[in-house]
């Protein structure tokens, strides 16, 4: 009995302390794990959010959706449908060419494009450029939409947020692309029509510059969105009102002015040309200048075989 005495008071210390360890340890556990999300830098919140309803997307089209213009895409497709002559193909493709190499929108020469564009539709009726306008998307401008673009505006779709592109392309076009990428509509430039008749002339002025961030300001009011919460995506220094009014501008294939000012302000820039010369001067590497050239030349020769 002594000896079992003497063994029971040798381990009672000894589990006292096993007791008084394990205590301390889960105690500097519980404060560990309490400290650990104030130690660790914050996570950034998910974006775009899930079922939030009063935000939704903005999307600018050429060069941010589409590389090139739409304008001249359709340009090429009236050509084809003899809509006008060699000449005035002519001047399309020296247009796009030069959009697609400057990288840039200039307002004066966007209007000249305009005015051109405004001139061939005259006297054609809307439904008849609405069907032509979809056979033209397929044949000039599917295969010429950004793929990074098109998954930024996914992820707004799969978020339950409306998606809206904003340019200065006309409206019926604008229209066009967004039912056919699946987005919620367009705002673009409406051209006057009479009975269903172009009559060649704009109903107020280009979408364009400052006029598209009034737009996405009134379209934000019909609909119940808070800008604060809302993205706006484009390439152009033109768009710096736009992509100002909302929480989250991107910057996206931007011009020189643009990757500047969106550096200086902290905004995402997003850049889905690739190589060295396309990130210079905006053209995109997998095509070329060659390439550029190349689907005009392909107009022409057309027209050469049906002559």
């Amino acid at each position: 009995m002594a000896a079992l005495g003497w063994f029971t008071r040798r381990r009672r210390p000894a589990t006292e302390r096993s007791v008084l360890a394990g205590e301390a340890s889960a105690e500097a556990a519980r404060k560990s794990s309490a400290e650990t999300p104030s130690s660790q830098p914050a996570a950034e919140p998910e974006f775009p959010v899930v079922g939030d309803e009063q935000a939704a997307a903005f999307f600018d089209l050429d060069n941010t959706v589409m590389q090139g213009a739409a304008l001249f895409h359709f340009g090429r497709g009236l050509y084809k449908r003899h809509f006008f002559r060699k000449r005035e193909l002519a001047r399309f493709a020296w247009q796009q060419t030069w959009f697609r190499m400057a990288g840039v929108e200039d307002p004066a020469h966007m209007e000249d494009v305009r005015s051109s564009a405004l001139s061939i539709v005259k006297g054609h009726r809307v439904s008849e450029l609405m069907s032509i306008g979809e056979e033209i998307y397929d044949e000039y401008m599917a295969d010429r939409i950004w793929p990074g673009t098109r998954a930024l505006a996914q992820a707004h779709l799969d978020a339950g947020q409306r998606v809206w592109l904003v340019t200065a392309a006309p409206v019926e076009t604008a229209t066009i692309i967004a039912r056919r990428l699946g987005l919620t509509g367009a705002l673009g430039t409406v051209a006057e029509s009479v009975g269903g008749i172009y009559t060649g002339k704009l109903v107020g002025e280009p979408l364009h510059g400052p006029a598209k961030a009034e737009a996405v300001r009134a379209l934000a009011s019909a609909e119940g969105l808070d800008l604060a919460r809302c993205a706006a995506y484009s390439d152009s220094s033109n768009d710096i009102p736009m992509l100002s009014i909302v929480g989250h501008p991107y910057a996206v294939n931007p011009d020189g002015g643009l990757r500047k000012h969106a550096r200086e302000n902290g905004w995402r820039l997003r850049d889905y040309r690739t190589g060295r010369k396309a990130a210079k001067i905006g053209i995109p590497a997998a095509a070329g200048v060659g390439a550029v050239a190349g689907g005009t030349a392909a107009a022409v020769a057309l027209h050469r075989r049906r002559r």
